[in-house]
């Protein structure tokens, strides 16, 4: 019985390690942007919907999405319907967003599948922050992926490929993606089946 228990202190302690690993940004040394450029996305009509299947939800493309962005903050999820499909949530920002003199007057942080911030200095308009950045639910489309993203910290420039989705369940649960950058509140966050995941920086 103490074996098991030390066992389990073991894994605990290295999970820990893990999660904190993961959070722990990597160093950007220039104050520039380093992920200027908007998300790129094209609206797919009902005719062109492509349609994914996994641990049995049906997901629906609405449009296809790809950008290159600043890895602001990640959390990862266990329980709940939500983290069958998408274990992790990314705090992304481009353009202002993903350079160091703005976000070092801000304190981001998510619990819930959401993101919060605050920011100290009335010179930061909110627009500026909620426009150029944004609370995005991962979906892997496969392993490969799933290894990539689980690796991806805070502070790297990542690109990210794939659609956004709408998902349904057999008893009519759904999960609808945003299709703006510019909504706020419930409802606002991007539901991303991602297809292609790589560290540019």
């Amino acid at each position: 019985m103490h074996r098991f228990l030390r066992v389990l202190l073991f894994v605990l302690v290295a999970y820990l390690a893990w999660a904190q690993w993961q959070q722990r940004a990597v160093p950007v040394r220039t104050a520039e942007p380093i992920a200027p450029m908007q998300p790129v996305q094209q609206n797919l009509a009902a005719a062109e919907a492509l349609v994914f299947s996994k641990k049995g939800y049906t997901l629906t493309a609405q449009a296809s999405y790809s950008l290159e962005a600043r890895l602001l903050r990640r959390k990862n999820y266990t329980f709940g319907r939500e983290a069958d499909l998408s274990p992790v949530d990314f705090v992304l920002g481009w353009g202002p967003m993903s350079a160091n003199n703005l976000l070092e007057q801000l304190r981001i942080r998510q619990s819930g599948r959401f993101y919060y911030l605050r920011w100290q200095s009335p010179a930061v308009h909110n627009s500026t922050v909620m426009h150029n950045s944004a609370n995005t639910h991962i979906i892997p489309a496969n392993s490969t992926v799933a290894k990539r993203v689980k690796a991806m910290r805070p502070g790297q420039v990542v690109r990210l490929e794939g659609y956004l989705v709408n998902v349904l369940a057999a008893d009519n649960w759904y999960w609808h993606t945003s299709l703006s950058r510019t909504d706020t509140g419930a409802g606002a966050c991007e539901l991303f089946w991602v297809e292609n995941a790589e560290v540019l920086r």
